[in-house]
């Protein structure tokens, strides 16, 4: 019985150990070059949108989110995740959500586990329509009125598609652009371009950084092998505007 109770002992041990050596995966994303202007959101001439205070307000309309890049050449709204030897996990019961705020989607860019809920508000005193567009098998297209005041619309996707393009047919402007993985070993990036992927398992990986624009042109994401130890790992990227 003694011998048994210091195996289970020493079994707890190593369990404990494995959990503690999980690392979080750190970096940066950096654009390189300088990318076109954006075009502008149409917001203060649209009969509805040009009503809301914080848009009748001001001077000139937004433009489009594109690149986002500060002043140290960070760039936000990348979505990085492991790409090969993370394994499936069961989605949380935590929904993520989007919101409908100034006719803009927010956020614009964020990550989301596959059959995890989704759940998308209209915080805006008029009506938007909520589109997703998959394009992976599997992934039910909706597209859905939402009045101003309405109940959050909620929504699944069965299988993991980079990326998932939501948009609003009323105001072509508005879109919202969701990762959708297996597994919770992703992140989005900052307004600084900095990124963390939390409590991942030591072991050998491929991790993937894709921004919308690039991608949407045609590109392919960035792609880096890392270990991740005790200690984590850290990935830093750098996305080139596309020759025009």
């Amino acid at each position: 019985m003694k011998k048994l109770i210091g195996f289970l002992g020493v079994a707890a041990c190593v369990g404990t150990i494995q959990t503690a050596s999980a690392g979080d995966v750190t970096g940066k994303v950096a654009l390189k070059g300088t990318p076109p202007p954006a075009p502008e959101m149409p917001l203060r001439a649209d009969p509805f949108c040009g009503k809301i205070p914080e848009i009748a307000g001001t001077a000139s309309n937004p433009r489009m989110p594109f690149y986002a890049v500060d002043k140290g050449g960070g760039l936000a709204d990348v979505f990085i995740y492991i790409k090969e030897g993370a394994k499936p996990a069961p989605p949380p019961a935590q929904p993520v959500v989007i919101d409908q705020v100034q006719c803009q989607y927010a956020p614009y860019v964020v990550g989301l586990q596959a059959k995890q809920k989704i759940l998308v508000k209209n915080s805006d005193p008029l009506m938007h329509n909520v589109h997703p567009q998959p394009t992976v098998a599997g992934n039910k297209e909706f597209n859905k009125a939402q009045p101003a005041n309405a109940a959050p619309l909620e929504f699944t996707f069965d299988n993991p598609e980079v990326f998932l393009r939501f948009r609003c047919d009323v105001h072509p402007w508005m879109f919202s652009y969701v990762g959708v993985v297996d597994h919770p070993y992703f992140a989005v990036s900052g307004k600084d371009g900095t990124f963390k992927i939390a409590n991942v398992p030591p072991g050998d990986y491929t991790i993937e950084a894709v921004h919308r624009k690039t991608h949407l042109a045609g590109g392919k994401g960035l792609t880096q092998k890392i270990k991740v130890g005790a200690d984590g790992a850290k990935a830093d990227f750098t996305v080139e505007v596309p020759a025009q």
